[in-house]
């Protein structure tokens, strides 16, 4: 091929490549998924260009110029990988939206086996008090005193049984992503047991006409530690989905790639058990008001949404550009 047709078949190619590496340079931030691929895709195409190009003209202007462009490419591309910030916040506001989004329904399983569970310990301490002190570990237990339930929150406000309930809910989250490779078995157990523990509680307190205070001192930390868990609870039932039904690839293949993305999963939920551990140590144990405390639960649930729906909005939207995209290469 000569130059001229050399140049013609690949200016487009080109002139789409120095646009883009403009839009990054002046407007990182709204880089999205979709462009960084695009970007990816035509440095190498251009990388290959110079190759070919250089070999037969290598003192052509034509050359001189793919060696700018790929060299700018290069800069850009490298330039965004070595940004550790940008890194994290690319993991917490790309990357694991995208894994949470694909592994929703596990994720929903796990908060149905939790809110199964937590039926069960209402109903069997409502029929009988005396089960708690089988659903309940003995220490947690012996710290409830119903001669006391009468006397609203101060009777719950009590640092042993909330040191309790955090470790307990960071041990279910550790553990439900671990159990996995039990083929999702004991996963299924922790999630259920963990919404017995609550369940019960919660029956104890509104049989003392305490349920307000009761769930004024959990929901401000829990809604956020019930997510971390539920997040986990459904990494590891996808493990033990992905070693029973591994469908065209082979086990071992499904069961490595589950792993590594339920790992990255239970690391992505380590900020929110911080961020319930600052709750749960400043604000569940202050002064303030029940309604107070029921408002930073409801602004911790409308900060979960938020987050969610921010990248359902990303991914939707990178979605039709890459739709976009395609359309115009053809």
């Amino acid at each position: 091929m000569n130059l001229t047709s050399f140049w013609q078949a690949h200016k487009a190619t080109w002139a789409e490549l120095d646009r883009l590496l403009e839009h990054f340079q002046k407007r990182p931030r709204s880089i999205g998924a979709v462009e960084i691929d695009r970007l990816t895709l035509l440095y190498k195409k251009a990388s290959a260009h110079l190759a070919y190009i250089r070999t037969y003209h290598p003192n052509d202007e034509v050359t001189r110029y793919l060696n700018q462009l790929v060299a700018r490419a290069h800069n850009i591309a490298y330039q965004q990988q070595s940004s550790s910030l940008g890194q994290l916040s690319r993991f917490f506001w790309v990357h694991l939206f995208s894994l949470v989004h694909k592994r929703i329904w596990f994720i929903g399983l796990a908060g149905l086996l939790f809110a199964m569970g937590g039926i069960s310990g209402f109903a069997a301490v409502m029929v009988d008090p005396l089960n708690l002190y089988y659903v309940l570990p003995e220490g947690m237990a012996a710290q409830i005193d119903p001669s006391r339930l009468g006397e609203g929150h101060d009777a719950i406000n009590s640092p042993l049984m909330s040191t309790a309930i955090m470790l307990n809910n960071i041990k279910v989250a550790f553990l439900a992503f671990i159990s996995g490779i039990t083929l999702g078995v004991f996963p299924v157990y922790l999630l259920l047991f963990n919404g017995l523990l609550v369940g019960a509680l919660a029956s104890v307190y509104s049989q003392a006409d305490s349920s307000y205070a009761f769930w004024a001192y959990i929901l401000p930390h829990g809604v956020i530690e019930l997510t971390a868990i539920f997040i986990a609870g459904g990494a590891g039932l996808h493990m033990g989905y992905r070693l029973l039904v591994p469908g065209i690839y082979h086990r071992k293949f499904q069961f490595l790639q589950a792993a590594k993305e339920s790992a990255q999963l239970l690391l992505g939920t380590m900020p929110l058990f911080v961020i319930a551990g600052i709750i749960e140590g400043y604000i569940t144990p202050s002064s303030l008001s029940l309604e107070a405390k029921y408002s930073v639960a409801v602004l911790t649930l409308l900060a979960l949404a938020g987050w969610y729906l921010y990248g359902l909005y990303r991914h939707r939207r990178c979605s039709g550009q890459s739709a976009s995209l395609d359309l115009m290469s053809k």
